[in-house]
């Protein structure tokens, strides 16, 4: 990836003020603990802002705080870009000079043969459309990667298996038109506790077997924390992930109990929680994953927050938590 020349606020510019400049060596101490202070200041070159973390901020904002942190990726979502226009929101994010990490989301596959099944796949092309768009605006290091929420059971079915094959089926359907436009489409399993209405792919591994069918540029899975932690076989199934060249994105944010009264919006900042960050981080990288990580963060409060002090938020407790474990 291409990092974006940038001073990040706060920095600390060794040369400022220093009107000897050029005459005198510097003490290594003094530049020692300059090196360290940048360090300190600057967020991780890695790190995306997936822009559901600073969810009421129009797009306009959610670049422009993203880019004057100092952060050099950002994930989207659809219906902030819909509000502007794709054609409006591809030339902002060029402005913005941000990579594109991800776009959110498509999927709903669940439901039964007719008209809204078919509205679904149409709904789903177009993400596909919009996903290769952005990518191709957003700055070097980009990705075309369209997340994909399976959807739950449909009203009156206890039918889980089906379900699932109705997900492997419609991806068989789009998987043409993701190939043709360069996009990837990663599955992206959800707790369990999310199976009956938003997502009956739950485990990383069932999420695989149904990318297995396809080209692993075309079909792959998101490694997201807050989902999978839970898994007994999560370590083997990242490095299962690793060796059929699926990790299409990788997604933090930490859990912590007790959970809100609405279940979506428990996701906390990354190091607040009890979510091993060390031992899956690790696991991710040593598949050889080498892209950029998106914190993706659903929870009131920090929606309440100004986005600025979210996306500064963002940057510490995933400088604290993440960082560490990359290489």
């Amino acid at each position: 990836m291409t990092p974006i020349d940038r001073m990040p606020s706060g920095a600390v510019d060794p040369q400022a003020g220093n009107t000897d400049a050029g005459r005198h060596a510097a003490d290594p101490t003094a530049l020692r603990d300059l090196d360290l202070q940048v360090s300190a200041a600057a967020p991780h070159p890695r790190l995306s802002i997936n822009q559901a973390t600073i969810k009421h901020a129009d797009l306009a904002t959610a670049l422009r705080v993203t880019a004057d942190a100092g952060i050099q990726a950002i994930g989207l979502w659809r219906e902030p870009v819909n509000e502007v226009g794709l054609d409006v929101a591809a030339r902002m994010l060029n402005a913005s000079g941000l990579r594109f990490t991800t776009h959110c989301r498509g999927g709903f596959f669940t439901l039964p043969e007719g008209p809204e099944r078919v509205a679904a796949l149409d709904d789903n092309r177009r993400a596909i459309e919009e996903t290769a768009t952005l990518a191709a605006a957003g700055a070097d290091g980009s990705t075309a990667v369209l997340v994909l929420v399976a959807g739950g059971l449909p009203e009156g079915s206890r039918d889980l298996i089906g379900a699932r094959e109705r997900v492997r089926d419609a991806i068989g359907v789009l998987a043409p038109d993701a190939k043709a436009a360069g996009v990837t489409l990663a599955i992206e399993p959800l707790h369990p506790m999310y199976a009956s209405d938003r997502a009956v792919v739950s485990t990383l591994g069932q999420a695989l077997d149904i990318a297995a069918d396809f080209e692993p540029d075309v079909v792959g899975a998101a490694v997201d924390t807050f989902h999978i932690w839970w898994d007994p076989q999560v370590l083997d199934q990242i490095a299962r992930a690793g060796r059929e060249g699926r990790i299409a994105t990788y997604q933090v944010c930490d859990w912590k109990t007790p959970l809100a009264p609405d279940v979506l919006l428990s996701r906390h900042y990354p190091g607040e929680g009890v979510i091993d960050f060390g031992s899956l981080t690790r696991a991710v990288v040593e598949t050889g994953y080498d892209r950029d990580i998106e914190v993706e963060l659903f929870n009131a409060d920090i929606w309440a927050d100004a986005p600025e002090n979210v996306v500064r938020r963002t940057a510490e407790s995933f400088g604290a938590a993440v960082s560490p474990h990359l290489r």
